[in-house]
């Protein structure tokens, strides 16, 4: 198993982990876009973000991590549902990459959107600045300053892999003092701050944890298969055309030689729609192709 992520618990103190480990789904979504190195470097981090967030939720539905500022990456997104499904799609200026390389430099006056839609209740939104060094450090302020569960992160990516390591403190069960609790929760994260770029990269998670916590009891659980999926189809397709409206579509059917052709931007695939295809939409009669010529 390539792409999964994996949850760890100390014994001794009231924390959890989570480690992500992205191979095969990073490389197909830089694979449909040819992207410079530092945007493929940050795409591959909010990718692992996005796999450690959907760890700390119990929820079916679909995560969204959008990021927009006014530099040279002016649009990240990331998607991940609950079943351990991924895509994500960057937009960028190449003239404006140069030397850029830190999340400040790309991503200026930048905004993260977390959103959590579940197929059953109320959607959620939380916004962090993008103030900080790279993306690990605004989220870990981000949980900070939020009245949620103090939580860290420590990203990486590398264009080939994606890494991810979460720490998060649990409410009081085996510590009951405050001291004590946040004696124990220093602990851990000061010796997460120890790791490089080149180990969380290249280290198994049992490797991994010995190297920072042989001295603790730790228990490792069960991976999760994580992989890379589009969510896009014709029947989506077609619905984005019938809520543009009849009349809206055969414009564009005219506009366009008589075959309206929508991209997904995050897979490349595209879904064609003719004359007949259309009718056949607003009749009422289905998305399935309406005559015998495809383009």
């Amino acid at each position: 198993m390539s792409d999964f992520s994996q949850r760890f618990l100390f014994d001794d103190f009231d924390v959890r982990g989570e480690m992500v480990a992205l191979d095969a789904s990073y490389r197909h979504v830089l694979a449909k876009h040819p992207y410079p190195e530092p945007v493929a470097q940050l795409l591959g981090e909010l990718l692992a973000a996005a796999a450690l967030l959907l760890g700390t939720l119990k929820f079916d539905g679909l995560l969204v991590l959008q990021a927009r500022s006014s530099g040279a990456v002016p649009l990240l997104m990331v998607e991940c549902s609950s079943d351990g499904e991924l895509r994500g799609i960057a937009r960028y200026h190449a003239a404006q990459i140069g030397d850029a390389g830190s999340l400040r430099e790309l991503m200026p006056e930048g905004v993260l959107a977390i959103t959590i839609d579940p197929a059953q209740g109320q959607r959620y939104q939380g916004i962090v600045a993008l103030d900080g060094d790279n993306l690990a450090s605004c989220l870990s302020a981000y949980f900070a300053t939020s009245e949620q569960l103090p939580t860290r992160f420590w990203l990486n990516a590398d264009g080939r892999r994606a890494r991810g390591l979460l720490l998060q403190q649990l409410p009081a069960d085996r510590q009951k003092g405050a001291e004590e609790r946040e004696a124990s929760w220093q602990h851990v994260v000061t010796l997460a701050d120890t790791l490089n770029a080149e180990e969380l990269l290249g280290l198994d998670n049992e490797t991994l944890l010995y190297r920072l916590y042989h001295e603790e009891a730790v228990r490792l659980f069960d991976p999760r298969a994580l992989h890379f999926r589009c969510s896009c189809s014709r029947d989506r397709s077609a619905r984005a055309l019938i809520s543009l409206g009849q009349e809206d579509v055969e414009k564009l059917l005219e506009e366009q030689g008589g075959s309206v052709v929508i991209d997904c931007q995050f897979c490349n695939q595209r879904y064609a729609f003719d004359a007949a295809d259309v009718a056949q939409l607003f009749a009422g009669g289905g998305v399935q192709p309406a005559s015998d010529t495809r383009h």
